[in-house]
């Protein structure tokens, strides 16, 4: 199912904490939610889950209103909240079979329903422990699962892996990729990195607006500017080979970063084939490149330059 988010306006008081914004997310996606915290994301995501009514413009989960289908769009919506909502006395099996047929799984459904949700977040082991027994990464996993029991078409994610260690995260990830291949899922995190390993698309709010909206490749490639290499050059005079390379066509600053171990750091205009020409340069003058590194724009500096004044 597609969700489609039009004209979305929700206040609290006189603050508008999402401010008009518009957008979609197809089928077989996942969308990073990205933002500093009280930018919107989990208003906008709470709005989308029926939680809270918006105060005006409209959502679509497949063909179904939030406003006026909001039954329909339960149905069909898998939520893990920021705040895990779960009941700590119940043995995990009890609380997963309670959370399907409050989803309205059938009776003759509901110990397939509870075998794949088990199998497929790890809790076999954990299974019969009451939920107040378990780790804190595994009642995460509780969690996901409650969101998963009924098989909905869309999933949506609140910071997800608050609390798992590094291997439940590759592990979460992974699961998370696997359901996107069918569903469609919006994925909240403050962790970039987590983000860019797992999502199709980015988008950042900032103020209740939205300030990017594209894959990381793309926004990686608008923020960059020009390109920079880090190349490191032996065999020659360091003074020669810094006014080659200061001369080589599409150089623009060239700055020696190290004089003893002959590195050089180049800022050049796009697209000018500097890795090229610097290797060419070395061959010319019988130099070896021992190393020449592309310098990449990192998440973490566009979500900085996006969401700071």
């Amino acid at each position: 199912m597609d969700i489609i988010v039009e004209k979305l306006i929700k206040s609290y008081g006189l603050q508008k904490a999402v401010d008009n914004i518009s957008f979609k997310v197809k089928t077989g996606e996942i969308l990073g939610f990205l933002g500093p915290n009280g930018a919107g994301k989990t208003t906008t995501m709470k709005a989308i889950s029926t939680f809270l009514i918006p105060d005006s413009g409209n959502i679509f989960v497949g063909n179904y209103s939030v406003t006026k289908n909001a039954e329909d769009v339960k149905q069909n919506i898998g939520y893990l909240p920021e705040n895990n909502p779960l009941y700590e006395d119940m043995p995990v099996i009890d609380y997963l079979k309670f959370v399907g047929e409050l989803q309205g799984i059938s009776k003759d459904g509901i110990y397939d329903s509870l075998l794949n949700v088990i199998d497929t977040c790890g809790l076999e082991a954990e299974k019969h422990k009451k939920i107040s027994e378990l780790s804190k990464g595994y009642k995460q996993r509780v969690g996901l699962a409650q969101a998963l029991i009924h098989n909905p078409e869309v999933l949506i994610l609140d910071e997800p892996t608050t609390g798992l260690d590094p291997n439940q995260i590759v592990e979460i990830r992974d699961l998370i990729r696997q359901i996107g291949k069918e569903k469609t899922v919006i994925l909240s995190s403050h962790i970039l990195a987590e983000v860019e390993a797992t999502c199709d698309r980015i988008l950042i709010i900032n103020k209740g607006k939205i300030v990017a909206d594209d894959t990381t490749i793309d926004l990686r490639k608008q923020a960059q500017g020009n390109d920079i290499v880090n190349v490191k050059v032996e065999g020659g005079d360091i003074n020669e080979i810094y006014e080659e390379l200061k001369n080589l066509p599409g150089a623009l600053i060239v700055d020696i970063v190290d004089s003893e171990n002959y590195r050089f750091q180049i800022d050049s205009v796009p697209k000018s084939s500097i890795a090229k020409s610097v290797f060419n340069a070395c061959v010319r003058n019988n130099w070896v490149l021992t190393e020449l590194i592309p310098i990449e724009t990192k998440l973490e500096d566009i979500f900085k330059e996006l969401t700071t004044e």
